[in-house]
C-alpha cells in the first residue's frame, strides 16, 4: 500500500464482510514508505478487524509495486502460507469477487487465480473509452507473443499458490508497475496452471500512479524483449535497482508474540 490512507480501513472493513471468516485466515498489510498516514490508518483498521491474525510490514525502502509483492511472497514463505491473495490497498476491487472461486475449490486445481477486469461479467466504473480500449489491445498482444489468452496483464486481486515461487523466477522481474506483465509472461512460459475470473474494479478517490503513455512505452520495450529470445528474457535483470533482498520491518501484529516474561 502506497498513499492510500483514505482507502486502507475500506479495504481491511472488506474481510470482516466475508461469509464466515476462515479459521486459517491472515491479513498481512505492507506500506511502502508511504509519506502521508497510510501506516497508522492501516493499523488502526487491523486492530479494530474481527481477522485474528495479522501483521503490519513497513518496507525498508520503496521497493515499488513489484517488490512489495515480492515482499509478500517471502513473508508468505517464511510463514508456511500454502496460498497467497494479492489485493491492492487502494480500494478499487473487491474480495468478495474472489470468495465464490475459493469457496468452490477452484484454486486447488490451479496455481494462480487472477482477476481480470476486461472480461466477460467483468465491471469497470471510471476507466476513459480510450483507457478500456488500449488495455484491450495490449491483452491481445500479450497473448499472441504469449501463446495464451491474457484476460488481464494484472489487477489488483490475484491469487497464488506460493511454492511457485520457490525457484526465485519472479526476483528479477521489475520492481516497479510492469511487475505483474512480467508475471504473466512468467506464468505461462514456467508452464504454470492460471485461470481468470472477472471481477468489480472501479475509480473513486484513488491518487493513479499509471500514465498511459509511458507504460504503453514500457510495455513495448518489454515486449520486445520477450519476443526476441524468451530465455534470454526471463534470464534477465530487469530491475532498475538490483537487491539481494527485500528487508521490512514488522510495525505490529495481531496476536501479539509471547515474551519470556508472559511465557
Amino acid at each position: 500500500m502506497y498513499r492510500c490512507a483514505p482507502q486502507i480501513p475500506r479495504v481491511i472493513e472488506q474481510f470482516a464482510r466475508l461469509p464466515g471468516l476462515p479459521a486459517d485466515l491472515a491479513v498481512l498489510c505492507i506500506d511502502n514508505q508511504s509519506p502521508d498516514e497510510t501506516l497508522a490508518a492501516a493499523e488502526a483498521a487491523l486492530a479494530a478487524s474481527p481477522v485474528r491474525e495479522k501483521y503490519l510490514l513497513r518496507n525498508d525502502d520503496n521497493y515499488g509495486l513489484g517488490g512489495s509483492h515480492k515482499v509478500a511472497i517471502d513473508f508468505a514463505h517464511q510463514h508456511g502460507f500454502e496460498y497467497l491473495v494479492v489485493l491492492h490497498g487502494d480500494d478499487q476491487g473487491s474480495i468478495a469477487d474472489l470468495q465464490p472461486h475459493l469457496a468452490a475449490g477452484v484454486h486447488r486445481t490451479v496455481d494462480a487465480l487472477l482477476g481480470a477486469r476486461f472480461m466477460r461479467g467483468a465491471t469497470l466504473q471510471g476507466y476513459s473509452t480510450l483507457r478500456t480500449a488500449a488495455n484491450h489491445v495490449f491483452n491481445a498482444i500479450f497473448s499472441i507473443i504469449g501463446g495464451q489468452w491474457f484476460s488481464d496483464l494484472g489487477s489488483g486481486l490475484n491469487l497464488f499458490r506460493t511454492s511457485i515461487f520457490a525457484d526465485g523466477f519472479h526476483l528479477k522481474y521489475a520492481d516497479n508497475l510492469t511487475f505483474n506483465y512480467y508475471l504473466v509472461f512468467g506464468l505461462a512460459d514456467h508452464g504454470h496452471r492460471f485461470r481468470f475470473f472477472p471481477i468489480n474494479w472501479r475509480e473513486d478517490d484513488q491518487v493513479s500512479n499509471a500514465r498511459l503513455f509511458s507504460q504503453g512505452i514500457r510495455m513495448l520495450k518489454l515486449l520486445r524483449q520477450r519476443l526476441l529470445s524468451v530465455a534470454r528474457f526471463h534470464a534477465a535483470e530487469h530491475r532498475d535497482v538490483p537487491r539481494a533482498s527485500y528487508p521490512a520491518t514488522l510495525v505490529r501484529s495481531w496476536p501479539a508474540p509471547v515474551t519470556q516474561e508472559q511465557a
